[in-house]
């Protein structure tokens, strides 16, 4: 059986969405079977392009390659979910946000154009007419899931799987430092870990990882740390596998306090390394894995809350380390396979 595996790629922009169809595309082999990554270029500005990239992705053809048939694609990400196959499935990671949950709120971007609405239109027309033509749908998460219900009256199921390098993360020796790891841009929000951090009443040390691709909120983020007490929080920027591994195995507890977050990979990698996790009541995918008071802490999106759950597991150490061991324990019980995954959308 060949595969192809559709989604998009951003130039010199890499992430979650990336790790995933590698994972998926490892996955594939393993079970025995061909497997490749299909993208295509992918840019969101000015809203003009989404005509062009919405008729280019229907104009591709995957049905063979140097006149072997492709027996099945599995689409990801818009638009590249879009491309036409008479085998397609669909796991989707997200729609374009822009368009729906984010219009007219300060993190889209679409609603600022003269001509976004149109495109805005454009892109739900595209998913409410082309989406049910695939055989069957999957959303990554429950969250997703909503949101192609809520926004394009169109059912699917949430299928769950592992981060990638999973059984690489362990829980070693503690040290002072909460971690928050991800990408450094506005939806991830760590500028409310940083006004949070000016209200703890603990010398609590915070460390985050990631690459930016907000230049702009990358700055502010930069100003803001080097207006803290010296040790108070750090920037590492984009880390090695290695150096991931230690420091989720090493930290106090993760802090997840990204807005309406798809999947997230962050609150899995933590229950890996048996770490508490603090999110948001409206952080989105982390709820459907974090309970409050069993395996983390979910707090009301501001500073003042964020203070207070950073302060309590900073000064109860033992209650942080039953957190960090239940959410272990809960990930377990999932059982939580790319075997199972690859069944599931091979089928």
């Amino acid at each position: 059986m060949r595969v192809g595996i559709l989604s998009v790629q951003v130039p010199f922009v890499r992430g979650g969405a990336e790790e995933h169809a590698r994972s998926l595309c490892e996955a594939i082999r393993a079970s025995g079977a061909e497997a490749e990554i299909i993208t295509i270029p992918f840019k969101w500005y000015p809203p003009a392009v989404f005509a062009d990239q919405i008729l280019a992705s229907q104009l591709i053809d995957v049905e063979e390659s140097c006149g072997k048939r492709i027996d099945r694609v599995i689409g990801l990400k818009f638009p590249a979910y879009l491309i036409p196959h008479p085998n397609k499935v669909l796991w989707i990671l997200h729609q374009h946000r822009s368009a729906y949950d984010l219009w007219e709120k300060p993190y889209g971007d679409l609603h600022h154009y003269a001509d976004g609405h149109h495109a805005a239109r454009l892109i739900m027309d595209a998913d409410r007419t082309l989406i049910p033509k695939a055989r069957r749908i999957y959303a990554n998460s429950r969250n997703v899931a909503d949101r192609l219900r809520r926004y394009c009256d169109i059912e699917s199921k949430a299928l769950y799987h592992p981060p990638p390098y999973a059984d690489r993360y362990d829980c070693n020796e503690v040290e002072d430092f909460f971690l928050v790891p991800g990408r450094i841009n506005s939806l991830k929000r760590q500028d409310l870990v940083l006004q949070a951090l000016k209200l703890t009443r603990s010398p609590i040390r915070v460390v985050f990882i990631g690459s930016a691709d907000e230049a702009c909120y990358a700055d502010t983020v930069r100003r803001t740390i080097g207006r803290l007490a010296p040790g108070r929080a750090d920037w590492l920027g984009e880390v090695s596998l290695a150096d991931k591994l230690r420091l989720f195995g090493s930290c106090l507890g993760i802090i997840v306090p990204t807005l309406d977050e798809d999947y997230g990979y962050v609150t899995l990698e933590a229950m890996l390394s048996s770490k508490p996790v603090i999110t948001c009541s409206d952080s989105g995918g982390p709820l459907e894995f974090v309970v409050n008071g069993e395996t983390g802490t979910i707090c009301e999106p501001d500073a003042a809350s964020l203070a207070r759950a950073m302060d309590e597991l900073w000064a109860d150490r033992n209650h942080a380390r039953q957190l960090g061991r239940a959410g272990r324990a809960g990930y377990e019980k999932m059982n939580l396979s790319w075997a199972q995954v690859v069944d599931t959308l091979l089928s």
